[in-house]
């Protein structure tokens, strides 16, 4: 209760997705095991990059602070939403839910950065191959990474911050699996329509930026591509941009259509499944990707499997 003696709430009830009790069991067991298979995948990314001196480089760098990124971002909801299976109340304390809120817009938005400096380096790589290991040092690396988790944990601070002021004064149902802006919003008790559109604007700006960004690079890419005379240096160089190219659709296809493009035609059911897409799903097929796809990574990973299995034996 606030001094005006009008109600205040003080915890928020997370629905996730409501169903048959054999559903809800269906839906754990498959969101632990992409969470386990998403932490073991990243992990082994990060232990082969810091294990293999060959690895050393800008590009393997980037990748390890990608897949520390990624265990984050999914370790910020995943959690939570597990419990609220079993949980008869689902509730989440208000302060939970924002930080929470903060946590996943602000590593969603390190990520769209990290997608950024990756396109950078794959440029400086093909474009410019003479003058890439000058570019691209070690130092000029690591700083691009604290940009990177710089400008993400500060992009959505004041949005989220005024969000937060608003009054909550019931209902504190939000019809999600987390706590997200617009579901949030809409259970204020004070229209909210210009820190909607502020909050929607910084999204928008953040992601069609650093989205033009990585086309323009990648345009140049494809054009030097082009230009190289030898198929096998063709087939070398698209098999580096490759799996980026993969990881930036699969994310941007996602999150345009939740915060670019208009959603109010969207049902509230086709707003889980598209969050769950890009904040789960996406998260777990980045290593599968990039082992997958790079054959010195591939190459690393092998060596640790067989240290393993090595030590094990003796």
């Amino acid at each position: 209760m606030n001094k005006s003696g009008v109600p205040t709430v003080t915890q928020f009830v997370l629905l996730g997705f409501p169903g048959p009790w054999k559903m809800q069991i269906i839906l754990f067991s498959m969101i632990l095991f992409i969470y386990i298979l998403t932490l073991t995948g990243n992990m082994t990314i990060i232990c082969a990059v810091k294990w293999d001196s060959r690895l050393h480089t800008p590009m393997y760098m980037l990748l390890a602070n990608f897949s520390f990124l990624e265990i984050w971002y999914v370790t910020c909801t995943v959690p939570n939403m597990l419990v609220n299976f079993f949980s008869k109340t689902k509730t989440i304390s208000f302060s939970g839910c924002f930080i929470q809120f903060y946590f996943f817009f602000s590593l969603g938005t390190t990520e769209c950065f990290f997608l950024c400096v990756m396109a950078y380096d794959r440029y400086l790589a093909i474009c410019h191959p003479l003058h890439y290991s000058s570019i691209m040092t070690g130092q000029l690396c690591a700083i691009l990474v604290s940009l990177c988790w710089l400008i993400g944990f500060l992009g959505h601070s004041i949005p989220i911050f005024f969000i937060s002021q608003l009054p909550f004064c019931g209902p504190n149902i939000i019809d999600h699996f987390l706590c997200d802006a617009d579901p949030l919003m809409a259970l204020s008790c004070a229209p909210t329509p210009i820190i909607g559109h502020i909050f929607h604007s910084v999204s928008s700006i953040i992601i069609i930026l650093t989205m033009l960004y990585i086309l323009g690079s990648y345009i140049s890419v494809l054009r030097a591509v082009l230009q190289i005379t030898s198929s096998a240096g063709q087939q070398k160089a698209f098999s580096t941009c490759g799996s980026h190219l993969v990881v930036v659709s699969l994310f941007y296809g996602t999150i345009m259509v939740m915060y670019v493009s208009p959603s109010s035609g969207n049902s509230v059911a086709v707003h889980k499944i598209i969050t769950l897409v890009y904040s789960i799903v996406t998260p777990v097929l980045n290593p599968l990707i990039y082992s997958l796809r790079n054959r010195d990574m591939k190459f690393a990973l092998r060596q640790i499997l067989c240290g393993m299995r090595t030590t094990q034996t003796s």
